[in-house]
């Protein structure tokens, strides 16, 4: 049974509603939402008024579109307001038996054509679907937040839905401007699927005291570009909701990880909720402002550092550019490499770079020759003798790496840091086989160098207070975002990402989503710079498998052991870009 959808109905004003409401009369929809009571209906009312004139005020919005925008949206306080709706979203709060009992009342007044939605994020809609006479003509339609931003919707199909009614969703999706993605009826759909495993994570990390919230939010931000870290982002979505998604996943996938955390737990029961109760993991200025009152100052980029003299062994991407940035920021630098061409190789990847920096408009030539004269290379570790800090960055390779140190730690003068710059290797590994364990540190810069402005900072049981601040001074001295965390697999960065990687490789292996769906829900859903198997092409599967292997060695959960469709593409040499062919194929 086809229907040409022209009216539409909303069941709930809050904020999802409310912007749902303005997302459909935008789209030249008439539309009335139903809320319970009068101070409820006029709060509804004011709340779309508030986000017209916003957009009017920054310019999105024509005053006279404005008007015409909310000439289209009345309300009603009863079902029978609704019934001459051609769809109808469920936009109440996320309870199921509340869900239940508003289609259960919906289907017992609308017309029998009529499609109903519901906006869940978490709930089966299926059991939404059998409280009604027409499970044929439900599904979800999952919005996300801001609803009139956020151009994903995940449409949600059950075991009963009818293709047409699927169709029809999808026609008045792409009419709103949406970008819709299919997918099945299960707990998360896509985005949430992903993204809230790796939020609990999150403030699983924080509750073990492995790193500050905003060391955490930091690293997601500068290591994974990703907009908002995923703590401050909790608070934005609300810990209520959070935990309630959380448990969602917990009831249907009965995987310890996806419980919520306690102390996640425990910020609901405190009633800090996020930001829309003024306090959550961070405190803000008000009730529903974005200003938080009591975060840590950002390290300001200036600070004075005791280490000068600079020693780089490697002479890789990674390697050359530790050097160039170090050498950048004043520091002398001696970069140590195994043959003469691989150190003129290295030398020559940091000359392109002042040269791409000089061609720009971003340095001055004579700044780049002061730079680059910064710059010299040895074969010997003895020339290293008198560094202050020596960063190793050679392959991921623990055996090389303890050969390396070896050589460091009686080559250079006692008083010396000495760093890796591993991404999934245990630092205190590479301490022990010295006889300065309490001058070892892991300085984790991210790659290109030159770019990223994140280094993660991992000390060890044997690290004291003051290696680790000599260390973090000069992180910031060199213009980059210090980061600190306790050792152990995967750091903070890697210790987020990697799982939400494999979590998409085993939703794709599971026939739940393609790539390019997954891809565009967490692009457009969450705003991700890319989707996860984008990154996988980008990062290699071979190293996405080899940290996936390192954190599941270290933590024994079956979360972390690789996807077998993951590893079955490392074997067949299908690595990513690289190779030419990942989970996309880039060799037409």
């Amino acid at each position: 049974m086809s229907i040409e959808i022209k009216k539409i109905g909303v069941v709930g004003c809050g904020t999802m509603g409310s912007g749902i409401c303005e997302v459909c009369a935008r789209g030249g929809f008439e539309v009335v939402f139903m809320e319970a009571d009068e101070q409820q209906l006029r709060h509804g009312h004011e709340r779309i008024t508030r986000s017209v004139e916003r957009a009017v005020d920054r310019g999105k919005l024509e005053r006279a579109d404005a008007d015409a925008v909310l000439a289209r949206i009345s309300s009603t306080m009863t079902y029978g307001g609704l019934t001459d709706c051609d769809l109808i979203f469920e936009a109440v709060p996320e309870h199921l038996d509340l869900k239940k009992e508003v289609f259960a009342d919906l289907d017992a007044v609308v017309k029998p054509e009529a499609i109903f939605a519901t906006n869940t994020s978490s709930l089966p809609v299926i059991d939404m679907a059998v409280a009604t006479a027409r499970p044929s003509r439900v599904l979800g339609f999952h919005f996300f937040n801001p609803a009139t931003v956020m151009k994903l919707v995940e449409l949600v199909h059950t075991v009963a839905t009818d293709p047409e009614v699927l169709a029809s969703a999808e026609r008045f999706a792409t009419a709103l401007g949406k970008s819709a993605v299919p997918c099945r009826d299960r707990a998360g759909f896509i985005a949430n699927l992903l993204l809230f495993p790796y939020l609990n994570s999150a403030t699983r990390m924080l509750d073990g005291g492995f790193a500050t919230r905003e060391d955490i939010d930091a690293s997601m931000r500068l290591g994974c570009g990703h907009p908002m870290g995923p703590l401050a982002l909790l608070d934005l979505i609300g810990l209520d909701s959070g935990y309630e998604i959380c448990e969602a996943l917990w009831r249907q996938f009965r995987d310890d990880q996806d419980a919520p955390s306690p102390l996640l737990k425990q910020y609901v029961v405190a009633g800090y909720l996020g930001r829309k109760s003024g306090r959550g993991f961070y405190t803000y200025e008000k009730p529903e402002s974005p200003t938080v009152v009591d975060g840590a100052p950002e390290p300001t980029g200036d600070a004075r550092s005791d280490i000068t003299s600079i020693g780089v062994v490697g002479t890789g991407l990674m390697a050359s550019g530790i050097a160039e940035v170090a050498a950048k920021a004043g520091n002398e630098v001696i970069l140590r490499g195994r043959s003469e061409a691989s150190i003129k190789k290295a030398k020559a990847a940091i000359t392109k770079s002042l040269d791409r920096m000089v061609s720009k408009g971003r340095m001055e030539q004579a700044a780049a020759d002061e730079v680059l004269g910064r710059v010299t290379t040895t074969l010997e570790f003895t020339d290293l003798a008198e560094c202050d800090l020596v960063v190793e960055a050679v392959a991921e390779d623990l055996p090389t790496k303890e050969a390396i140190f070896r050589e460091l730690d009686a080559a250079v003068k006692p008083d010396a840091l000495l760093a890796t710059t591993t991404s999934s290797l245990s630092v205190v590994d590479l301490a022990a086989v010295t006889t300065r364990p309490d001058k070892v540190i892991g300085l984790h810069f991210f790659n290109p160098a030159p770019v990223m402005k994140l280094v993660e900072i991992v000390r060890t049981v044997a690290t004291p207070d003051d290696v680790e601040d000599r260390a973090t001074t000069w992180v910031d001295s060199i213009g980059k975002r210090p980061v600190r965390c306790r050792d152990r697999a995967g750091f903070i960065v890697n210790f987020l990402l990697f799982p939400y990687l494999n979590d998409a490789v085993r939703m794709h292996e599971e026939g739940y989503g393609t790539p390019e769906n997954i891809d565009t829900a967490m692009k457009l859903g969450c705003a991700h710079p890319m989707g996860p198997f984008e990154l996988m092409d980008i990062v290699g599967l071979n190293v996405t498998h080899a940290i996936l292997t390192s954190l599941h060695e270290e933590f024994r959960e079956r979360r972390y052991a690789p996807a077998p469709l993951l590893e079955h593409m490392v074997r067949a040499g299908y690595l990513g870009r690289k190779t030419g062919r990942g989970f996309y194929d880039y060799s037409k």
